[in-house]
């Protein structure tokens, strides 16, 4: 694995798939003539945030030796990710097309048999991962593959061996699974994390919990539970204390993509700095509010001084 970081470890390593994204710009997919070129992962969306706001944050993953993958690579390190990557001469990249609608985009996935879905168990080991204080991966990431799913059950446990938090975006993905084998599959990560992000609506969807309360009783080993309810607030189940409700803001919202990423990645920079929990809720809305107002998975570069 190739690394861009010191000898020092990062405060957090965030561990997923990140694709090129191809996002035509004059018309429906089937008949764009232009198209930009961008990238597309969770994972990759939080190191980003996380970075953004000066903590020091490794991107783990496996990319094709491809252009494709130059150019993954090369983005995240102008944000200031180091890069945890090992590159596949026999397995591409993976590639998102978005198919933009009147009302809402509509995404295709080619990413069966990327060089990231060949991600196996020990692929961070706790050697690696001694003074990481957070490792940080989503629901998408076992969703990959057999050994990908392996990989993440691994990796909680090596996560810990070595000291770290283990946070947890449940982030459930229709096309790439069944609802049988994610709301199992989800439900056992989530409920074994110290940190886990659900949205109220995907919580229903797989689990029928209804409501944040409803989620907490079916959650109720995960140290710390994070429910987001789109534009009513979120809430933080911390152990046995009582609840914190923080509402979001009222923002116009270009496109929600990428928002929840935004939120965990504002979330667990706070959680970095010592803030208490209404402070890192607050944290969360803001960087999703940078997110919601703009046609893009990130925001713009910022250079940090």
């Amino acid at each position: 694995m190739s690394s861009s970081s010191s000898t020092s470890a990062p405060e957090i390593v965030c561990i997923g798939e990140t694709m090129a994204l191809i996002t035509p710009t004059d018309a429906r997919l089937a008949d764009a003539a232009a198209a930009t070129i961008g990238l597309a992962g969770a994972e990759s969306n939080v190191a980003a945030g996380a970075a953004s706001t000066g903590h020091r944050v490794a991107w783990a993953s496996r990319l094709g030796a491809d252009p494709l993958g130059d150019r993954v690579a090369t983005e995240l390190e102008h944000r200031g990710v180091e890069l945890w990557i090992d590159r596949d001469a026999t397995a591409p990249t993976g590639v998102m097309f978005k198919d933009p609608g009147a009302e809402s985009s509509s995404v295709y996935y080619y990413r069966q048999g990327s060089a990231a879905s060949r991600m196996e168990p020990g692929f961070l080991t706790t050697a690696q991962l001694q003074g990481v204080r957070i490792v940080h991966t989503t629901g998408i990431t076992p969703a990959l593959s057999a050994s990908c799913r392996e990989m993440v059950g691994r990796l909680f446990i090596d996560a810990r061996a070595a000291g770290a938090l283990v946070s947890f975006d449940v982030n459930d993905r229709r096309p790439l699974w069944s609802t049988q084998e994610a709301g199992r599959t989800l439900a056992r990560l989530a409920d074994a994390a110290d940190i886990t992000f659900v949205g109220r609506d995907e919580a229903e969807r797989i689990w029928g919990t209804a409501t944040p309360a409803e989620i907490r009783a079916f959650l109720p080993n995960c140290a710390l539970l994070v429910v987001k309810d789109g534009d009513v607030g979120a809430t933080a189940f911390d152990g046995e204390a009582e609840p914190v409700f923080v509402p979001a803001p009222v923002v116009d919202v270009v496109e929600p993509v990428g928002a929840g990423d935004a939120f965990a990645s504002g979330f667990l920079a706070a959680t970095l700095d010592g803030a208490d929990l209404a402070a890192r809720l607050s944290a969360g809305h803001a960087a999703a509010e940078r997110v919601l107002t703009i046609a893009a998975d990130l925001p713009p570069l910022v250079t940090l001084s």
